[in-house]
């Protein structure tokens, strides 16, 4: 992915926030379809991360542009993965396109990083894309678990024997 070219470090800056709005949002929206607790804290902790990266681009912002305004772009302005989904869409399909949006971050962060003036925001970049990196593994595991065992997102907790799989004749 490309970076626009004629954007400037603090417009980058407030790409990679909207970025973290709309994740929170789609990990949110995933949480609701969730029953498996396990899972359901998983996503608990994307929702968390996604929000602490939103407040360290701010105050990185704020520290590096004073007197500028943060002007976040409208949702979807982000970095955006080509996974289209919708409300009708699987909860595996969901982990598909979260995977594809971590990718799509990270290498966001990666490109974001040369453009920066300063090595504290090219370090504070190069978090971020590692950060995402280990996301983007996180959701790969739990697709293998999906598409391994279909009912894994929709039991409370894992009962051996009883939801997931059969034991005995």
């Amino acid at each position: 992915m490309a970076i626009d070219a004629r954007l400037k470090p603090p417009e980058i800056l407030a790409v990679a926030i909207r970025s973290e709005i709309d994740a929170v949002s789609f990990y949110g929206g995933i949480l609701g379809r969730v029953k498996n607790i396990l899972l359901q804290e998983k996503l608990k902790f994307l929702v968390l991360e996604e929000t602490k990266h939103r407040l360290i681009l701010e105050r990185l912002h704020k520290e590096r542009y004073p007197g500028t305004r943060l002007a976040v772009p409208g949702r979807g302005a982000g970095p955006r993965p080509t996974a289209k989904v919708g409300e009708t869409s699987s909860v595996l399909d969901l982990f598909r396109a979260a995977l594809e949006a971590e990718k799509t971050a990270e290498e966001y962060y990666r490109e974001g990083r040369a453009k920066m003036a300063d090595a504290g925001s090219r370090k504070i970049l190069e978090y971020l894309s590692r950060v995402e990196r280990s996301h983007f593994f996180m959701i790969r595991s739990e697709i293998d678990l999906l598409s391994r065992f279909p009912d894994y997102y929709d039991v409370e907790d894992f009962h051996l024997g009883q939801d997931l799989f059969h034991v005995g004749p």
